[in-house]
């Protein structure tokens, strides 16, 4: 694998404090060393601000600290005018890397000369101080066809090719925001793919806005309208078909 080639990691944050510091270790960690760390600070409290000061000292990692609050399609959308890396990779400010996953992932691409990857992964969650785990496999592949019935692509496994997302942006919605952004790029590119490792461990929070089962059918619905243009009973369909797959994928106790 050529070395060369550059990645770009996005990680958007947001008081992420209690869980930062084991993100922000899991991306230093990488086998694969040519990255850079671009983090876009919401207007966060001073607890996450702090830890975010101790990283400035490293020039792989860009800070730029937001003076109000903007939501996480802006943080996005500002990283990606920043970077100029070949590769992007995504991350959540509570989510967690293994030590190959970007080994890995580009390698996958280079082989195969894949536009747009995503991986396995663990999601998890604490009840009681117990962590349980459930493994995720998505489809081998994905067009926009599928991906408007099971939205099993997590943002924390995506690679990407740069030229690929261009102007292609995330929507400035409440939540949902990273659903469009895949669907554009799936309707310019046809496919993506899977590789089969376990590479990312998504955590599941309890109270955040993704949580709201009602906002996300209200929201779903509004993207599929305004965004993806699709008509009433299509719409119905997706929603009720993402919903399913959703039970299936994190409907354990």
């Amino acid at each position: 694998m050529n070395k060369n080639h550059k990645i770009s990691i996005i990680l958007p944050n947001y008081n992420s404090y209690p869980f930062l510091n084991e993100t922000i270790k899991s991306i230093k960690n990488q086998s694969y060393k040519n990255w850079e760390l671009l983090i876009v600070d919401d207007n966060s409290n001073k607890k996450t601000k702090k830890i975010l000061l101790k990283l400035k000292k490293n020039k792989k990692i860009k800070i730029y600290f937001l003076k109000s609050n903007k939501g996480t399609a802006y943080c996005r959308n500002l990283a990606l005018t920043k970077s100029k890396s070949k590769y992007i990779a995504f991350i959540d400010s509570d989510d967690i890397w293994k030590r190959d996953k970007l080994k890995l992932q580009l390698n996958y691409m280079l082989k195969n000369n894949y536009d747009f990857t995503y991986t396995s992964y663990f999601a998890f969650k604490t009840l009681k101080k117990k962590k349980i785990i459930k493994k995720i496999n998505p489809k081998y592949k994905f067009n926009f066809e599928n991906f408007i019935k099971n939205t099993s692509i997590a943002t924390s496994t995506m690679m990407l090719k740069r030229n690929i997302i261009k102007n292609i942006r995330f929507t400035d919605t409440p939540i949902l925001e990273d659903y469009f952004f895949k669907c554009q790029i799936l309707n310019k590119i046809k496919f993506a793919f899977c590789l089969n490792k376990y590479l990312t461990y998504y955590r599941i929070r309890k109270k955040s806005l993704q949580s709201n089962k009602l906002k996300n059918l209200y929201w779903l619905w509004s993207i599929n309208q305004k965004y993806n243009k699709l008509g009433f009973i299509k719409n119905i369909f997706s929603i009720f078909l993402i919903s399913i797959n959703s039970i299936k994928k994190y409907g354990f106790k």
